[in-house]
Formats: structure tokens, sequence, C-alpha cells
């Protein structure tokens, strides 16, 4: 047995040994739990479009621009993908993260659930793994991981979604760490109503929720006010990027570049019903794959606009 598996079984016996006083126990870091509704949401960035900088340059970017927080790409090609990071790389990342005081909290994944059952064992790999990583990096608030579903017809895939979800929903519990599916408009899963659906019939786990980013469900005839009301009491992240119409195609922009989503509306409405978590900054591969990318110009703006909008909203930042 390794490191990892010793770990998680830990975890696992901890939890079967405290049963029900631990599931009441248990408050989501996302929800208000001051209890005199003044807790503060952060603002993130992710490192997602910052592929060719160091952990370490990102963080200093990050930091330096004005974040509260941030979330770090996980995937197998990035550098600080679980297996890339030995102890020691884990450490040194920690501690900058520490050092700049800034909070992690979330890391992306992407992990398309397929109906192959060796590729879904190794995928059950990678969210441990990622669980491991976030406990080392940030042991008393483990991040969420967050992550799209791919597929294309919803209800041909859905009994697949709820069977290989019951897995990760263990590994989720088995860890301690949350695991936020997200609805993306050119996945099977592309509203935040059928996420919610895979949730209750899945049990209703504090450790299996939702990601909720409303470019996704732009120019689709689903207002934003509809969709938070929706999303609200199963969102533990909050992803930000705009959505623009370009004739039949949806294209993503910066947030507030295009204009089309009321931020301010966003955070007042998710606050007010008990939303305390991360509002992160995700700058779309159509962004940053392109030629003219400027990696710094596109977080200042972000960064601006994003700041504007929690002054606008009249809702505090924690750190700022």
């Amino acid at each position: 047995m390794n490191l990892n598996e010793t770990n998680l079984t830990r975890r696992q016996a901890l939890i079967c040994s405290t049963g029900m006083a631990v599931a009441a126990a248990i408050r989501p870091l996302w929800a208000d739990s001051s209890g005199d509704g003044k807790s503060a949401i952060t603002l993130g960035y992710s490192t997602y479009p910052l592929p060719n900088h160091s952990p370490k340059d990102a963080i200093e970017l990050i930091a330096n621009t004005g974040f509260d927080s941030l979330e770090l790409t996980v995937t197998p090609d990035r550098e600080v993908s679980p297996g890339n990071l030995n102890a020691a790389a884990r450490k040194a990342l920690r501690s900058h993260i520490s050092d700049r005081g800034l909070k992690l909290t979330s890391l992306m994944e992407h992990i398309p659930v397929g109906s192959d059952d060796k590729e879904h064992q190794s995928q059950l790999d990678r969210l441990r793994a990622a669980a491991e990583l976030g406990h080392a990096l940030s042991p008393e608030h483990p991040p969420v991981i967050q992550t799209v579903l791919g597929g294309k017809d919803w209800e041909a895939v859905r009994p697949l979604f709820l069977k290989r979800l019951a897995d990760w929903k263990k590994v989720a519990e088995e860890s301690q760490t949350v695991i936020a599916i997200k609805p993306h408009r050119g996945n099977a899963m592309s509203r935040p109503e059928q996420a919610v659906e895979l949730l209750k019939e899945l049990g209703e786990s504090p450790w299996f929720r939702l990601c909720y980013d409303y470019s996704h469900f732009a120019f689709r005839d689903m207002p934003l006010p509809e969709t938070i009301e929706v999303a609200a009491p199963w969102t533990a992240h909050i992803a930000v990027k705009d959505a623009a119409k370009d004739g039949d195609r949806v294209n993503f922009a910066l947030p507030g570049e295009a204009g089309t989503i009321d931020y301010a509306a966003l955070i007042k409405q998710f606050h007010a019903l008990g939303y305390r978590g991360d509002v992160c900054i995700e700058v779309s591969s159509q962004v940053w794959r392109a030629a003219d990318y400027d990696a710094d110009h596109a977080i200042q703006i972000s960064y601006r606009n994003m700041a504007r909008a929690f002054e606008q909203a009249g809702i505090s930042r924690a750190g700022g």
C-alpha cells in the first residue's frame, strides 16, 4: 500500500467511525460560517492562462496584481501536476502561496467521463492524487477540485454519469476534499439544473458540489438571477469570464471586456444567498492561445473589472 492509499484509508476510517456526527458538523467552506452574514468572498485568478509561467512566477504575478486567492491548474501537462511534485516541491509551493498572502481555493482538473472501466480507474487515481496535493498545499482548508464532465447528449450519458460520479463522490468523501462538477455549454451537462439533478440523486453529499460559470449559460434563454437561484445552494466555486455573441457562435473574453454579464449583480445575489467562497477569473483558452495574447495585460484588465464589480455590489472581499 502506498502513502496516498494509506492516507485516504485513514480518512475513510475517520469518517466511518464518527458517522452522522461528523456529517452534522460539516459546514462547507463556501457557506457563511460566521452566522452574522458578514463573512467575505475572495477574488482569485486561475493559472490556467499561464502555462508558460513557472509556479513561482505565476504566484508572484497573481499576488502583485492584488488578488486574494488563486486556482492551480493541475492537469498532467502542467508543472504542478501531482505527479510532478515531490514532497520538497510541495513544501516550497505551499510556502510561496502562503508567503504572498494568497489563499489556495481550487485546483482545476479536466476529467471527461467515459465508458471505459480502465480509464475510469485511472481518472479516480487522478482525483485522489489531486486531493492529496490539495491537502499538502492547504491542510487546514483543502482547495476544491473542479472539472467539466464532457459528453454531448445529456439523456444518453446521464446513466453513465450517475454510475461514474458515484465513485467520484466516494473519493471526495474519503479524501475529505470537495469535488465540484461544472456545467459547460459544449458538454452534455450544460445547465445548472442538470448538475443539481445529479447531486440530488447521488445523495446530496457536502463533499460533492457544483462549479458555477455563467459564461456557459449566456445567450441560451437562461437569465442570470434564475441560474443563481438554482445553483447557489450547491455551489462550491464560481468561475468568471465573459461570453460574446458573434453570429451563431459564442466566444469567450476577459471578464468585463464584452460587458455582457452583470458581475456586480452576480456577486451580490450569491452573497445574499450565503455563498462565501471564491470568485475566480478563468481566462479561456480561446483567449490565451491567441497569437497576440498578453498575460500581463489580461490579468490587469481582469482584476480591474472584477474589483470594480465587488465595489459596485457593495461586497467586501476577504483580503481586498
